[in-house]
């Protein structure tokens, strides 16, 4: 096959809007503490009848509808979070039934952070070996749910929401437009990131996250494109996991991409984990930065210490 392309994006986020100044009313912490320290202003709460299959279906309708398709061409649908409550069913098998997906197959992945980009090549490989037709990818993640709030150094990061993308076969004799992905791990330093005990809370060692994706992840990044066939330079559009932009700018200004638009949603949007990829691509898209056919790198970073990324060409 020629391979599998990104016919459309869409994203949701909850109408709650949760600023810095009401966070300096939670803990202590203030506006200026946060932006100096992570750069973000704002993220969106989702409220407690706002579960993350709620979020996700929100986000995929919009991406069919972009598309102009409907439920019925779906036969795969993958959702990429670490924040779902229930095991069983999957959040993938809730997003179908409310959309009306029929008899689709239904996965979750979760690979936090970069779940998304993980989620992208699945269906990338799947389509192309022909065991699916089309496939409905996205990330979803409500970080509100596992939040410390009476941590500072973690609460100000997160935000709720969804991102999509409707994944198919390329056309006939078009280049594919999803480019080989670049994917691992250092499993042994998975403790720097976590949503672990009863009830699950979100902790991290931030130094050492840090160090390590300004440090260990330009290079990665670069292989990314180099699998592709380009030139950091040649990038229309460079978007990294929301983590932080303190780590945003730097690894973007390492990767060598000095013509790229670079995706910061972070600073109004805040860490949305394995929607931020998505939620970011759909808004440039939707703003008219950058044009169908550009290439765009999208890396995901994060929990596991595990990465992913390829470069795509934006529907």
């Amino acid at each position: 096959m020629n391979g599998s392309r990104i016919a459309a994006v869409g994203h949701y986020q909850p109408a709650r809007v949760l600023t810095n100044g009401e966070l300096a009313g939670m803990v202590d912490t203030s506006d200026e503490w946060i932006r100096t320290r992570v750069g973000i202003r704002t993220r969106h709460i989702a409220g407690p009848d706002e579960p993350v299959d709620e979020l996700a279906a929100h986000a995929a309708a919009k991406a069919l509808a972009a598309a102009g398709l409907t439920p019925a061409d779906v036969d795969l649908v993958l959702v990429a979070t670490s924040t779902a409550v229930d095991r069983s069913p999957n959040t993938a098998a809730r997003v179908a039934a409310r959309l009306g997906v029929p008899q689709p197959a239904a996965m979750d992945l979760n690979v936090v952070c970069a779940g998304f980009t993980h989620a992208l090549a699945t269906a990338d490989h799947t389509v192309r070996a022909g065991a699916a037709h089309r496939a409905l990818v996205i990330g979803a993640d409500k970080m509100s749910d596992v939040a410390d709030w009476t941590d500072r150094t973690t609460c100000v990061l997160v935000g709720d929401g969804a991102g999509a993308a409707v994944v198919e076969a390329s056309p006939e004799g078009a280049e594919p437009g999803i480019g080989p992905v670049l994917w691992g791990s250092v499993p042994e330093m998975g403790h720097a990131v976590r949503i672990e005990g009863q009830p699950a809370r979100f902790a991290q060692e931030g130094q050492s996250v840090y160090r390590w994706a300004t440090t260990q992840l330009p290079p990665l990044a670069r292989q990314a494109c180099e699998r592709a066939g380009l030139a950091p330079e040649d990038l229309a559009a460079v978007v990294l996991h929301q983590a932080n932009l303190r780590i945003i700018e730097p690894l973007a200004r390492r990767l060598g991409a000095r013509d790229a638009v670079v995706a910061r949603d972070v600073t109004e949007s805040g860490n949305t984990s394995a929607a931020s990829i998505p939620l970011a691509l759909s808004k440039l898209v939707e703003q008219g930065r950058i044009s169908t056919g550009d290439p765009v790198l999208l890396f995901g970073f994060g929990g596991n210490l595990s990465y992913a990324g390829q470069v795509v060409r934006c529907p």
